[in-house]
């Protein structure tokens, strides 16, 4: 992680990180009028931290989002040029900040709260060295056949591989984030009581060379440690982390699942290192946790949207914490 700049709150800060499949799940239609719909229910899941007095910052994930822009690029390859994918998730960070900065206003006023709701369109510094570029493991975008992945990896200069036998696509590199540019203003926003979305998609990535030159480049950053640099980065009190299910299990689905409602850093460290949380799901979240913690935070609260009121109360969800 970076250095830890200091700031001083108000009130107590909460960084609460979700996926795009919120707003748009794979079982949707995907209109417009069913993603407002559910950043009003993203809206309402929120607002039992504001209600217990926390300043707020949202991370949003934009998997699927992205995924449709990608698709539009391809379809409109023949009549405009198309557009890379940093520019894209830009995109995103711009549509569904605005879907969520109008769910939140209207969720908000009949709750009480005249709160003004802000999008920072952010920029995460990435290691141009970072291992991750030299081996692309994160598809994208729409589905090919052979020939075509063949044409756009030979004309672009994509790598591309099969995807679980439904086609060809375009995978690119996951890197870990080094920085987040325009922290200070987040927090300048926070402590002027407004309703920060920030990092979302895991932010644009962009490398910044000896001169100081920015370049944006083609990479997904995962969104969960995006989050967790932010809320250590702002010394957060909490750090929420939504997922599929209500709490951390051990052993998931085998005979011997044991949902577990806390864990010490070292416990967490322990379970992790052991296997016991996959790569493709609960892994990433426990180690953006992990990183929280260790580089000082208080604690990460990981749950299910529909739980996370019980959750906040102690009833439910998996509390890490340094000890």
């Amino acid at each position: 992680m970076s250095p830890q700049p200091f700031f001083s709150f108000v009130r107590p800060l909460a960084v609460v990180a979700f996926g795009g499949n919120a707003l748009l799940p794979p079982d949707g239609d995907g209109t417009q009028a069913e993603q407002q719909r559910l950043a009003e229910e993203a809206a309402r899941w929120l607002l039992p931290v504001i209600n217990r007095g926390y300043e707020l910052i949202i991370v949003h994930g934009n998997g699927p989002q992205v995924g449709n822009i990608l698709i539009q690029v391809e379809e409109a390859a023949g009549k405009i040029p198309p557009q890379t994918l940093d520019v894209c998730v830009a995109q995103t960070q711009g549509s569904m900040g605005f879907l969520l900065e109008t769910a939140m206003t209207n969720v908000l006023r009949p709750a009480g709260f005249e709160k003004e709701i802000v999008t920072i369109v952010t920029t995460v510094v990435v290691d141009a060295a970072d291992p991750a570029f030299g081996k692309p493991t994160k598809p994208i975008g729409p589905f090919f056949d052979r020939e075509r992945a063949g044409a756009l990896a030979k004309s672009r200069g994509w790598t591309v591989v099969e995807d679980a036998g439904r086609g060809w696509r375009k995978v690119v590199a996951s890197p870990k984030p080094k920085a987040i540019r325009n922290t200070e203003i987040v927090a300048w926003l926070v402590n002027r009581g407004k309703i920060v979305i920030a990092g979302g998609g895991g932010g644009i990535p962009v490398v910044i060379d000896d001169a100081g030159t920015m370049r944006g480049v083609e990479a997904v950053i995962d969104k969960d440690y995006v989050a967790s640099l932010l809320a250590a980065n702002l010394s957060a009190d909490l750090f929420v982390v939504l997922t599929g299910v209500p709490q951390v299990c051990r052993d998931w689905g085998k005979p011997t699942q044991q949902a577990l409602a806390s864990l010490t850093a070292a416990e967490a460290r322990a379970l992790y290192d052991a296997g016991q949380f996959p790569k493709g799901s609960m892994g990433p979240k426990i180690d953006a946790a992990l990183k929280f913690v260790e580089a000082g935070g208080r604690e990460v609260l990981i749950t299910d949207a529909p739980s996370l009121s019980a959750a906040l109360d102690g009833r439910s969800g998996t509390y890490v914490r340094n000890a």
